[in-house]
């Protein structure tokens, strides 16, 4: 190899190349990480009702390390997700030395379950709110079925001007909710837009005004059926029958069960009673 120059000469120019090569990546190391380009500032950018300012600054500074070319963007959008109420988290650089941070925050529609939040696309999230929202319960993944389900329930609902305060799923797929007046209507797993139109065809009717309805049942073909609270009985209802003593003719042989003693008398059927369960009070021809 030593007696052929072109060779030795390729072997120079790979050499020397690599040098250089060597150089300008430890000149744009130095220069990437040098004071030169710091973070001069970091832009917040999004309709922001819950995130606050001390928030921001305390990842700015525990968080951000390095300078515009350097930061992680990763690491960075992670800690913002980290905070309650975001939903999505978006970085870009902007030259020179500014960090532009675009947050969505969840808008919460309904509570779900006992500590958390259901948003308006029907997403689950942990927060903390002082609004009056109304509470949604169903199986875990059925968030955004129950708000659908809302949505659909409230276009029927407004027409009488009422609204579910609560809303819930049950395993097997039926619906409850209880209005804005106290009402609560159990509405099933079938059929659920034919029976919530029978409920607004008869509200004004057999419904409306009378706020000693606790229960309305639409799962009927035929009709409805209504169950009164207990509060709403009438008092002879819940009277507890009066035990009196048994009376016993003088000089007849004493008989089992009449030695003057008190006997209980059968308890007296209440004046008024509840439904019972499966059997509409209200049908189609009745009203």
């Amino acid at each position: 190899m030593w007696d052929k120059p072109q060779v030795l000469n390729a072997l120079a120019n790979l050499l020397y190349g690599l040098f250089a090569a060597a150089v300008l990546y430890s000149g744009v190391y130095l220069l990437v990480n040098s004071r030169a380009f710091p973070l001069r500032q970091i832009k917040v950018e999004g309709q922001l009702s819950h995130i606050s300012r001390d928030q921001v600054h305390y990842i700015s500074k525990n968080v951000m390390q390095g300078n515009f070319f350097t930061l992680d963007i990763d690491e960075t959008r992670h800690a913002f997700e980290k905070l309650p109420w975001v939903r999505q988290v978006s970085i870009r650089r902007r030259w020179p030395g500014v960090l532009v941070v675009s947050i969505e925050e969840h808008q919460a529609l309904a509570r779900w379950g006992e500590a958390s939040l259901v948003n308006t696309r029907g997403e689950v999230f942990e927060a903390n709110s002082e609004d009056e929202l109304p509470q949604f319960n169903g199986p875990e993944g059925s968030s955004q079925d129950v708000v659908a389900a809302y949505r659909k329930f409230s276009s029927v609902l407004g027409s009488k001007h009422l609204q579910a305060v609560k809303l819930e799923l049950s395993p097997r797929r039926a619906w409850r909710m209880q209005l804005s007046n106290g009402m609560q209507v159990l509405v099933g797993r079938d059929d659920v837009d034919d029976r919530l139109k029978r409920f607004i065809g008869i509200y004004d009717r057999a419904l409306a005004g009378r706020n000693t309805i606790g229960v309305v049942d639409l799962r009927y073909s035929n009709g409805v059926a209504i169950r009164l609270p207990a509060s709403a009985l009438p008092a002879d209802a819940e009277a507890k029958p009066v035990n009196k003593p048994a009376a016993s003719k003088p000089g007849n042989g004493s008989k089992p069960g009449s030695t003057g003693q008190a006997v209980p008398n059968k308890p007296a059927k209440p004046a008024a009673q509840t439904t019972r369960p499966g059997r509409p009070v209200i049908n189609r021809q009745q009203v």
